[in-house]
């Protein structure tokens, strides 16, 4: 995996996650990639310092990286409510029934308990945890 800054037409800058540097450029030219503050899809790479390590961060550079955490959160929190069903408190008996093929596949979310979600995947049904709504966090 390979960790690119992107930043849209409009300047807001982001964190992009691809399996190579090819992933970047087949995504970007399918117009697979947008921006989560504005829905821009001109999509670039920033341009990006290589990471040195033993080097203290600045206020700024924190401030920086944790609005860069957020703009990621949001914007994967949107993808997954976009383009998955929701299925609420049923989310460990829905994802398991399509793990098992009880039901057609297909991308869902929705809450389980840590118990549930540590259950499913010890039974190796892929799960992952949404980052938390920012917006329901004030």
């Amino acid at each position: 995996m390979i960790s690119y800054t992107l930043r849209c037409h409009k300047g807001h800058e982001f964190e992009g996650w691809f399996r190579d540097s090819a992933a970047f450029d087949e995504q970007s030219v399918a117009g697979h990639l947008g921006c989560a503050v504005c829905d821009s899809m001109r999509i670039e790479k920033a341009i990006m310092a290589p990471a040195v390590s033993g080097t203290k961060k600045s206020a700024r550079a924190k401030a920086a990286e944790a609005r860069q955490l957020r703009q990621f959160a949001t914007g994967l929190r949107k993808y997954v409510q976009e383009n998955a069903d929701y299925v609420g408190p049923n989310f460990a008996d829905e994802a398991r029934k399509i793990h098992y093929g009880e039901t057609p596949d297909r991308h869902i979310y929705g809450e389980a308990t840590f118990e549930e979600a540590k259950e499913l995947a010890e039974e190796g049904v892929d799960v992952a945890a949404l980052p938390p709504d920012p917006e329901g966090a004030n």
